[in-house]
């Protein structure tokens, strides 16, 4: 009985949603009324290929760490300025340009945004092989960040059109596995290509195969109908303003942080990114100071928990779909668990003594594993909570948090601290700085929790696979 009102339930709100959807051009959107196994190739195609786009995207966003060398003597360049050059820029202008390419993804075609910006970063990669001075190298890395600032979140948006909210979080665990493949390809790949072809070559092979890539997305998949599958939350009770007054506060940006249960997900990701960040970026360093692990061993730590980090995002996106079947509070309870499993994990291996390299090798592998945990299930969650048309700003919201405060602050933030301590602990001053960031984590669980109580409220039942049926 039951399962039969949630999946009159379902249908109903499935039903209305469609019937309010954005009008679609011909050719140009899935049908709304399309058999669920004629959709699925579909949907694995166009998931494949945006998958693909988001891996050369952190490739490229990645490989400059790789080259860095190279790069620094040929230009002559101090810490500070190759600092500049990798990472800065970027942040800063996917700052400025992602909630405004977040609201033309809300507005106009999806696919078409992804291709041009994916396009565009790929060729302003290649431009930079061509570069003749630092300052031309840094203008064309902060102009990468067109890449991921406008063609991430419609990404997102669009699996949230292609795979209804019971296969959503595993989607999502796909899509976001590409940013640790993008690692990884850069840390191995490019590294191969550099050493036998120089960085040009690496960099101009990197940005066009992006625009190619693009290219074939623009031609080969269909645009999804926004609010296809609808939302599986109930919308938050209304609001009792006096009349005449605006109840949902003006723009996007506004609508979205309005929402308790998009709010604390934003707030969660600023703190695990925080954390994550200032973990992955200093690791490879702490692993050499404190370990004795030369270049090579460290490097090889470094893959083997960023493999760990991929296959953890993936086992809790599948997670999660099976758990929010019994209960929606699994959409946010396995981010939990993971960051529950992470945390004491991450300081067992900051607590190991030089010379463990087995153990820490462990450690840090397990850590990897779960802090993963987190990201796909709450871009899910967003895209539960928010409606369509304001999915992409949600995204970018997200990713600007990671972009400004993960990459540009978090990593500054645990150098400061390793500074402070230096002098005034015994052993590396890093170990102490990374142990605070982790930290963070607490918080990160703590504003997950708060979205979980505002989120269990207003979901509906999520009914099996067998029981959801078209429109």
């Amino acid at each position: 009985m039951g399962r039969n009102l949630a999946s009159v339930h379902w249908r109903a709100i499935v039903r209305a949603d469609d019937g309010a959807a954005t009008p679609r051009r011909k050719n140009d959107a899935v049908a709304a009324n399309d058999d669920p196994l004629q959709r699925a190739p579909r949907a694995r195609v166009t998931l494949l290929m945006l998958t693909a786009l988001s891996t050369l995207a952190f490739m490229d966003r990645q490989i400059l760490a790789v080259l860095l060398v190279p790069v620094k003597a040929e230009f002559g360049l101090t810490d500070l300025q190759a600092g500049l050059v990798t990472g800065l820029g970027f942040a800063l202008t996917f700052g400025l340009i992602g909630v405004p390419l977040g609201r033309v993804a809300d507005r106009h075609e999806r696919r078409r945004l992804v291709a041009w910006c994916r396009g565009i970063g790929g060729a302003l990669a290649a431009l930079g092989a061509v570069a003749g001075s630092a300052w031309m190298l840094a203008f064309t890395r902060a102009g990468t960040a067109v890449s991921d600032a406008g063609g991430a979140p419609a990404s997102m948006s669009m699996i949230a059109d292609l795979y209804p909210p019971h296969e959503r979080s595993r989607a999502m665990s796909l899509y976001t596995a590409g940013a640790t493949l993008g690692s990884l390809l850069a840390l191995l790949g490019g590294a191969w290509l550099a050493q036998r072809h120089g960085w040009r070559v690496t960099l101009a092979t990197v940005g066009l195969v992006s625009m190619a890539a693009a290219l074939a997305l623009r031609f080969s998949v269909h645009e999804p109908l926004r609010g296809r599958f609808g939302s599986a939350a109930v919308p938050p009770p209304a609001s009792t303003a006096a009349p005449g007054s605006s109840a949902v506060p003006r723009g996007a940006v506004g609508a979205v942080w309005a929402d308790a249960v998009a709010r604390w997900l934003i707030v969660a990701a600023a703190f695990a990114l925080l954390a994550g960040y200032s973990f992955g970026v200093w690791n490879f360093a702490y692993l050499m100071r404190s370990h004795g692990l030369s270049s090579t061993g460290a490097g090889a730590v470094t893959g083997l928990s960023a493999l760990g980090s991929l296959v953890g995002g993936i086992v809790a996106g599948t997670l999660t779909d099976r758990l929010v079947r019994r209960n929606p509070r699994w959409q946010m309870g396995v981010p939990i668990v993971g960051m529950g499993i992470a945390l004491p994990a991450g300081l067992a291996y900051l607590a190991l003594a030089p010379g463990t390299a087995a153990w820490a090798v462990l450690a840090v592998t397990v850590f990897s594993f779960f802090i993963s945990f987190w990201v796909a299930p709450t871009y899910a969650a967003l895209s539960l909570v928010v409606p369509a048309e304001r999915r992409a700003v949600a995204n970018a919201m997200v990713m600007i948090v990671g972009a400004v405060g993960g990459s540009g602050i978090g990593p500054v933030l645990t150098g400061a601290l390793s500074d402070a301590f230096a002098g005034r602990v015994d052993g590396d001053p890093l170990r102490p700085a990374l142990a605070i960031m982790l930290t963070l984590l607490l918080g990160a669980a703590a504003a997950l929790a708060l979205a979980m109580r505002a989120y269990a409220g207003r979901h509906a039942p999520v009914p099996p696979a067998s029981r959801v049926l078209p429109a």
